[in-house]
């Protein structure tokens, strides 16, 4: 056998994984986009995912059908503050609705009564995620954990939900949400929705819950 015949025998008896490891490891939108319009329905939609079956569904599911798939948009837009921090809303918002604060955190919680209880952490630094160094996220850590145990100390909270997007903002933000007990409905992803759609809570409850919080944190 020749040379040649014995490198081209050596490349068939590559293997799944050494194929997989020579492949370079990426999200290609385009792709993604392909291929989900491939999987359109006779109505030239998704068909809908398996979570308008669940009993947390916050929608009735006769007559939804999903939005078409969009083509991808890169550059993405930018977030409010990617231009730095002369154009961040945690930046220039003031300390209006802090309740906590140390030298390098900020947790805030709306003046405005809201549909349930929620704090807000943010770096004081105009930080994204990923520029976190390991000490601010092990201090993050301990934030949260604080943060959620502020929010169930208040009578009538079945469960403390955290939230990270980061989609809308360039400076880190991270939601910590309170579910009353008993409202089955308002478990798991989708209470996020709901708190946008229940009306807000009286303006004397939501005073007495904000000092409740920044008291628990303090």
């Amino acid at each position: 056998m020749s040379g040649d015949e014995l490198d081209e025998a050596d490349e068939m008896e590559l293997s799944g994984a050494d194929l997989a490891e020579a492949l370079e490891p990426r999200l290609d939108a385009f792709d993604v986009t392909r291929r989900a319009r491939e999987a359109y329905g006779p109505d030239g939609r998704l068909p809908l995912p398996r979570q308008v079956g669940w009993p947390i569904f916050p929608f009735e599911p006769d007559g939804l059908r999903m939005q078409e798939v969009r083509d991808p948009v890169l550059p993405e837009p930018p977030r409010n503050g990617e231009n730095g921090p002369e154009e961040c809303w945690t930046c220039t918002s003031g300390p209006g609705e802090v309740v906590w604060d140390d030298e390098r955190w900020l947790v805030s919680m709306s003046t405005e009564p809201q549909s349930v209880p929620g704090v807000t952490l943010h770096t004081r630094a105009h930080l994204d995620f990923h520029e976190l160094t390991d000490e601010l996220g092990a201090e993050l850590g301990v934030l949260l954990v604080r943060a959620q145990r502020a929010l169930a100390s208040i009578g009538g909270v079945g469960r403390v939900h955290v939230y990270k997007w980061g989609d809308g903002g360039a400076h880190l933000h991270i939601f910590v949400v309170a579910r009353p007990a008993g409202m089955i409905q308002l478990k798991g992803m989708y209470l996020s929705t709901w708190m946008s759609a229940l009306p807000p809570l009286p303006a004397d409850e939501w005073d007495a819950i904000r000092r409740h919080v920044a008291g628990a944190l303090a």
